[in-house]
């Protein structure tokens, strides 16, 4: 097979054809900051320079895709809520505050322009950044932050949220959900305008850390599924990510009709593979912090090596669970890549599915 460039071989595994080798997409913004010498703080207000960062980082190490992120805030920031800047951390949403001090105060809450409110306008400079340095050859996923679920508890403070659906009528609280998947949907097509190639959200108060299954199928499927469609039809493959042991929801997330699903380490991907149709490009899923920070080298390759065998490489976009520590030793992070390449080759996954 003839070799391929970063972007190629990753649109090739959403496009469902083999690629020369499995993309490497590690979910590494706090890592690729620290790479670059920068802190959080440089670049939680400068998209140029956490787009600097990625830069620096890719071309480092040498991964397939960049990951487009700042912290799980900034549209709650948008639409009003009080944010702590940290210097070393991502920003987070005080939730002691919050938006929505009545859930009925929606009905007057304004949708956010991406080109102007907040530090949204950020995230798509870095995406047009990137776009336009490295875009024709490397994979760029614009990240949309947040997702329905996910929006409305940070808009009303999650623990209140939680009474709020045991408390209130359904139809506030699809109309809440609603809102917020408007708010995403707004901020995910603008990813695409801004050049990403994937758009993606994360939704992982929507996840088994924090609801179960049931409530996940009663509250936060339907909004994602329709997000899903409403930007997927604007011209652009969608990404969701939940944190978390997602095993018993998975197949439901699979139902959504996003192209990729980002999978946390506590998943059963060799389960999930199955459960998940085969278009759909699973994201994933080792541990950021034990291989990845704590372990050694041979602790990482082996992590990858069974990755890889339990997918057999199957619509597979070899990532990190969940967001990397910008403490991932760099030797462990070469190790990463190193084993994607080595058991992620094409004559590899020939062997692995005895082809």
């Amino acid at each position: 097979m003839k070799s391929m460039n970063s972007l190629e071989r990753c649109m090739a595994v959403l496009n469902g054809e083999m690629p020369d080798v499995l993309p490497v997409v590690p979910q590494c913004f706090m890592l690729a900051v620290e790479t670059a010498g920068m802190k959080i703080s440089d670049v939680n207000r400068n998209g140029r320079k956490m787009a600097e960062a990625h830069i620096i980082s890719q071309e480092k190490y040498g991964y397939d895709g960049c990951v487009i992120d700042f912290d799980d805030a900034s549209i709650a920031e948008a639409v009003g809520a009080k944010v702590i800047y940290r210097e070393d951390e991502p920003a987070i949403v005080d939730e002691e505050q919050p938006v929505l001090k009545d859930l009925r105060d929606v009905y007057d809450m304004p949708i956010p322009d991406p080109a102007s409110s907040g530090r949204l306008n950020e995230w798509l400079e870095a995406t047009r950044t990137l776009s336009d340095a490295i875009g024709d050859h490397v994979f760029i996923m614009g990240r949309a932050d947040q997702g329905p679920f996910s929006i409305a508890c940070l808009l009303r403070g999650t623990t209140q949220f939680m009474m709020d659906l045991l408390t209130e009528e359904k139809q506030l609280i699809d109309d809440v959900l609603e809102y917020c998947r408007k708010v995403s949907a707004v901020f995910a097509k603008a990813q695409k305008d801004a050049g990403a190639h994937v758009t993606s959200i994360g939704d992982a108060l929507a996840g088994p850390n924090l609801i179960s299954p049931d409530m996940y199928r009663q509250f936060a499927f339907l909004p994602e599924q329709k997000l899903t469609k409403e930007v997927q039809d604007y011209g652009i493959p969608f990404s969701i990510h939940i944190c978390g042991n997602t095993n018993d929801i998975i197949q439901d997330m699979g139902k959504t009709g996003a192209k990729i699903l980002e999978v946390d380490w506590m998943l059963d991907i060799k389960e999930a593979r199955k459960l998940v149709p085969e278009n759909v490009v699973l994201m994933g899923n080792i541990d950021p912090s034990n291989p990845l920070v704590i372990g050694k080298p041979s602790d990482v390759d082996h992590a990858v090596k069974k990755l890889i065998e339990d997918t057999k490489g199957k619509s597979l976009i070899v990532s990190s669970g969940c967001a990397m520590g910008r403490n991932t030793p760099p030797e462990n992070f070469r190790a990463f890549i190193e084993a994607a390449r080595r058991y992620g080759s094409y004559e590899e996954i020939m062997k692995l599915r005895n082809l």
